[in-house]
């Protein structure tokens, strides 16, 4: 201590005078005059205009009794206390030399298991005294680094949170302030820090990271591990002000922390997690200090970057548009360290908190953006990463794994990645595995792919792979590899365009979502365009004959559940008027499996694909006018076996689709007169044969065909062959459905047309007579629609005996609920034969 003047010493003594007796009233048991006491020494201490030097030595008096007013009852004067503390160690020259009464007082206080100052404000300003001490004295405190150390233990813990920040303030200063001792005793800190770096006040975590921080930064490390992932869970916080602090300490560490090489592999991770932060400043601070981070690394490693500094200047071909590449630094800091970072990253990627999943799949993508080339030596633990997390029901998690996905791509070799992937597809084959192998794709560029594309096309077009399962989300991801092919190789697909048509095909062969099935016909338009064709159709048409020739080869083994049937139905239909093309291909497959020994259900299926073509056949079957050609071998060996009577329900089925074919093939008008009737006397008996079938449709169907069949032969029919085909018809008039009731009528209007002159009249008279009987009794129908039916049908056959028919009328008229149509038929047949009469005299 500087010697005092002698003036200095005078004006000393005579403060020292003027307070002696307050200093005893500090003893007094009364509080008010404890209290005066206290504001009688600091009005004439601290209030008086003297030299600092005074004050020092009137310090060095008052000390004493000053710290035993800090346990002092009353909260007054303790707080009066406290300040003039502070002021005296603000104000004195040489505070330091308050230090061993102090700091051990101030233990006492606030460093204690129990709380003894029980006044919040107070253990406030305590610190606050603290701090101001450590700004002062600096150095000096090394000696009472326990006491400090013991202090800022408890206050960092305090309940009050104003005490909590203050402290973390305290305790960073004094890591500054004797940074050669502190790294003795800054782990004792670290756990009360990592207590309350999760406090409800965003305020005193920002405190506690800063803190920790600057403790870690003059410690020695040991508490590293626990400290980083307590800093990782506070990259999730919801506060910007808390993530900013820590980039902003993990920033610093990694330029400036002693032994930051050692911990480059776990703090690298954290600081890049801020690349994706939402809050734009945020991911600013991380680029700049990263920036920094691999710069000062790269001139501290510039002898061991030589070669490519000078050499590897220019991007790699084909690098992500519109992202800046890291420095070389950067790049090889995480090149270096990224064996050691992946692990941790596979671990969280599937971690049960969705928060961890999104960053560690984000920071997956900023960790291979720099690694670049030196990715292929990862392959097999990144695609397993991958494989999984893209299974992630979080969305972000997906999406941010198939963007690293893409730049595998980009920067490994396709030899490489498409060795494993395809291998692992074709062993367990899942949605995960196709949307990575569509991102790689979506990477790549075509020119790289190009040399691959066969065994891509290959690989997806192996039923193991295109088969594996019928549920939407594997379809839909193998529509997207095929999609990406297209996008990424434009016109090379043509080398591969019967294995991309394949699973299409198969993909709506499987799938019933129409939505997905919209998706695939565009696909299958660009895959068209990109071959200079104007359609999909003919697209089919480049590829009809392998297509035919692939599902020829497993006809024989096909099942209603086959999934080489659905193939051939997908491809029958979307091939539209191409499929008249390959009739020779096709007949075969559908005689094949349309024998009544093969699976009832598959038969059932393949004939209602075919009265789907049938129904338009000048479009499908028949688009080249070809079909005549085929119809004996279509209808004697496709449908006329399926009409033949089997007992069950399913068999019922199929004579129903069988004659639903016959009926789209007739209605469709493929077939003329002539056509029809080389074919008639095999076909018409079974057709008559389903009349009686339980199936009103069925029965419905067999009166429509037999009616076409009755107006395309016309006058071709013998009378033989006309009288067995009226009485089937007749019995239908009785059926239990009016629609099939009707359908009889207008096919017996159609036989009355088919009576030739050589229907001797008077041979054939019984027949002639059973007919009109059997009609005029249903023209005494209740429901007027069959009595209009019948009407019409008597109108039309009293042409061919009209003498016959009016006996016939005359006998039952009476009989008739009304003879209103008797009447009516009777008058038409005069005007007829009035008509003929005047026709003969002519």
């Amino acid at each position: 201590m500087a010697a005092l003047a002698v003036g200095e010493k005078r004006v000393a003594a005579e403060i020292v005078q003027a307070v002696a007796r307050h200093l005893n009233c500090l003893n007094d048991e009364n509080k008010i005059t404890r209290k005066k006491a206290l504001e009688s020494i600091r009005k004439e201490t601290l209030h008086q205009k003297v030299s600092s030097l005074v004050l020092q030595e009137v310090f060095t008096i008052l000390l004493k009794p000053l710290l035993k007013c800090l346990s002092d009852p009353m909260e007054k004067c303790r707080e009066t206390a406290i300040q003039m503390i502070s002021d005296f160690i603000r104000n004195t020259p040489e505070p330091q030399e308050a230090l061993p009464y102090f700091i051990t007082t101030v233990a006492q206080r606030l460093g204690s298991q129990d709380i003894v100052e029980p006044a919040e404000e107070l253990r406030l300003a305590l610190v606050e005294v603290l701090t101001l001490t450590v700004e002062v004295c600096g150095e000096s405190l090394a000696p009472y680094l326990d006491d400090m150390v013991r202090i800022l233990q408890r206050t960092i813990v305090d309940p009050f949170p104003d005490v909590k920040k203050e402290s973390c303030k305290c305790a960073a200063n004094y890591a500054k302030c004797i940074p050669e001792h502190f790294h003795m005793a800054a782990d004792l800190l670290i756990k009360p820090l990592m207590q309350t770096i999760s406090h409800q006040h965003s305020k005193v975590r920002v405190s506690v990271i800063q803190a920790t921080g600057t403790v870690m930064q003059y410690g020695n490390g040991k508490s590293m591990d626990d400290v980083l992932s307590h800093l990782a869970q506070r990259l999730f916080d919801n506060s910007p002000q808390v993530r900013l602090a820590v980039t902003n300490v993990v920033g610093a560490w990694l330029l400036d922390l002693r032994d930051r090489y050692s911990y480059f592999h776990k703090l690298i991770p954290l600081l890049l997690s801020s690349f994706s932060d939402e809050i734009p400043e945020i991911r600013l601070l991380a680029g700049n200090y990263w920036k920094k981070i691999g710069c000062q690394w790269q001139q501290e490693n510039e002898e061991d970057l030589k070669d490519k500094l000078d050499f590897l200047t220019l991007p790699p071909p084909h690098y992500p548009p519109g992202v800046e590449r890291p420095v070389l630094g950067c790049r090889e800091l995480i090149f270096r360290n990224l064996s050691k970072i992946l692990p941790a990253i596979s671990r969280d990627i599937t971690d049960w908190v969705v928060g961890n999943r999104i960053k560690s799949s984000e920071l997956l993508g900023v960790l291979l953006l720099h690694a670049e080339e030196h990715i292929t030596q990862h392959m097999e633990l990144l695609l397993s990463m991958l494989y999984r997390a893209c299974s992630d029901e979080e969305k972000q998690v997906v999406k941010n794994c198939l963007n690293s996905a893409e730049l595998i791509g980009t920067f490994v070799n396709p030899e490489v990645f498409l060795k494993m992937i395809l291998t692992s597809l074709l062993k367990s084959p899942s949605p995960a595995h196709l949307m990575v192998l569509a991102a790689v794709i979506r990477g790549s560029s075509g020119q790289t792919l190009k040399p691959h594309l066969v065994a891509i096309g290959d690989m997806l077009s192996n039923p193991d792979a295109c088969q594996a399962s019928e549920k939407l989300v594997y379809t839909e991801k193998l529509g997207c590899c095929v999609q990406a092919l297209i996008t990424q190789c434009g016109p090379d697909c043509r080398e591969i365009s019967l294995q991309l048509l394949k699973v299409l095909v198969t993909i709506q062969s499987l799938s019933p979502d129409e939505e997905l099935h919209d998706k695939v016909l565009e696909i299958l338009g660009c895959l068209s365009a990109l071959q200079g064709l104007h359609s999909v159709s003919h697209l089919y048409r480049q590829h009809m004959a392998e297509l035919m020739e692939w599902l020829a080869a497993s006809q024989h083994n096909w099942t209603s559940f086959s999934v080489e049937r659905l193939q051939f139905e997908t491809i029958v239909i979307q091939s539209g008027p191409i499929i008249g093309e390959a009739l020779h291909m096709l007949i075969p497959i559908l005689k094949t499996c349309l024998q009544p020994s093969r699976d009832p259900e598959m038969r059932l299926q393949l004939l209602t694909v075919l009265s789907k073509l049938l129904l338009n056949a000048s479009e499908t079957v028949n688009s080249q006018g070809e079909f005549p050609n085929y119809l004996e071998p279509f209808l004697k060996d496709i449908v006329v076996p399926n009409l033949l009577w089997h007992a069950g329900r399913t068999a019922a089925a199929i004579r129903t689709s069988a004659i639903s074919c016959l009926w789209a093939l007739l209605h469709s008008g493929a077939l003329s007169g002539e056509q029809m009737w080389t074919v008639q006397n095999d076909l018409l008996p079974l057709v008559i044969a389903t009349l009686d079938e339980d199936s009103k449709m069925t029965r419905e169907m067999a009166c429509r065909i037999i009616n076409a069949v009755l107006k395309l032969c016309g006058d071709q029919f013998d009378p033989d062959g006309l009288n067995k085909v009226y009485p089937e018809l007749l019995k239908r008039l009785d059926d239990a459905c009016n629609g099939v009731r009707c359908t009889a009528a207008k096919a017996l209007s159609s036989w009355f047309q088919c009576v030739r002159e050589d229907y001797d009249r008077t041979t054939f008279r019984s027949h002639l007579e059973f007919l009109y009987r059997g009609l005029l009794v249903h023209l005494d129908d209740p429901d007027s629609s069959i009595q209009t039916a019948m009407f019409d049908v008597l109108k039309q056959g009293s042409v061919v005996d009209p003498s016959l028919l009016e006996q016939e009328i005359e006998a039952v008229k009476h009989k008739h609920r009304t003879s209103s149509y008797c009447e009516q038929l009777l008058q038409h047949i005069q005007l007829n034969t009035q008509a003929s009469t005047g026709r003969a005299h002519t």
